[in-house]
Parts: structure tokens; C-alpha cells; sequence
């Protein structure tokens, strides 16, 4: 056995018995003790969360009430969980709408990409990060509710796409 093995052993049974890693753990806990405390009480406290955070989809209106969606589809065929589901017809002025546009929030990855592919924005990621389910029929959420979420957040969606506009 070489002499440098049998200090490595000496060394490590040394450390064991002085019990060297506890020390070194408790040294690291009382220099933290009296430190100010990060924890929040959520849902009383809030953390703070950033402008470009995306949570819950909604669906934007023009200022004169029309819905934006041009229904290109271009954002069901950007999404890579293909969660978002989309029909549409040609109206009387020859523009098409939907007549459904359906995201599973079970399979959204909440990725971003069908607000980026979007030419109009009318597809949005909102900042509400709590909602839930109580049916699993909930999850897929429609056009009309998806309108309902843009024109309820309609003043805070413009805030943010003012605040987003020098990264577009």
C-alpha cells in the first residue's frame, strides 16, 4: 500500500470521527439564522411576476367590438402539443372568422409560440396563473370563453403588449 493511500485513509477515518461535513453544515446554517426571510405567505402575498409571464389564454376584440381572429391558423399549426383546435367559414364580406377555436389546457405546454405566430394578436397569454377545474369537461376552453377572458382583461392585455412592443 503506498504512503499516499494510507494518509487518504487516516484523512478520511479523521473525518468521520471528528464528524468534519456536520460542522461544516451546522457553520452554514448559523450563518444563515438571522438573515431576513424570503418565504411569502401565498395567497396572502404575492411574489412578484414578470410582464411577459404566460398563463391563461384569452382572445383579443378590436376597439369597435369585432373580434380580431382572422382565422389563418396559423397558430394551430405552430403549436407543438396540437392543443388548439380551429373551424371557420367565409362571411358575407368575403373575410373569414371562426366559428371555433377550442384550446385543451390539458395539453398546452403554455410554450407562447400561437401568440408569436399570430399576424393580428389576437391569440394571447394572459398573467392569471390561478384557475381550476372541477370537471375534466372544463378543460377545453371555447371561443366565447376565451372572448370573455379578453374583453374581462382587455386594459391589462394593452399595458403589456405596450410594455412588450421594442421586443416584437
Amino acid at each position: 500500500m503506498s504512503t499516499r493511500a494510507s494518509h487518504s485513509r487516516i484523512g478520511d477515518l479523521a473525518r468521520t470521527f471528528l464528524l468534519v461535513e456536520l460542522l461544516r453544515g451546522l457553520r452554514l446554517t448559523g450563518r444563515n439564522l438571522f438573515r431576513r426571510k424570503v418565504t411569502i405567505q401565498y395567497p396572502e402575498e404575492k411574489g412578484p411576476q414578470s410582464p411577459r409571464f404566460r398563463g391563461l389564454h384569452a382572445l383579443r376584440r378590436y376597439p369597435n367590438g369585432e373580434e380580431r381572429c382572422i382565422a389563418c391558423k396559423l397558430c394551430e399549426a405552430v403549436c407543438p402539443a396540437l392543443a388548439i383546435t380551429i373551424d371557420s367559414e367565409q362571411r358575407e364580406d368575403g373575410t373569414r372568422r371562426t366559428t371555433r377555436y377550442d384550446i385543451d389546457l390539458f395539453k398546452c405546454i403554455y410554450c407562447g409560440f400561437c401568440e408569436e405566430s399570430c399576424p393580428v394578436d389576437s391569440i394571447v397569454e394572459t398573467r392569471i396563473f390561478e384557475y381550476h377545474m372541477e370537471d375534466r369537461s372544463e378543460r377545453i376552453i371555447s371561443k366565447d370563453r376565451l372572448l370573455a377572458i379578453g374583453e374581462q382583461y382587455e386594459a391589462q392585455l394593452a399595458r403589456d403588449r405596450q410594455q412588450d412592443a421594442p421586443y416584437r
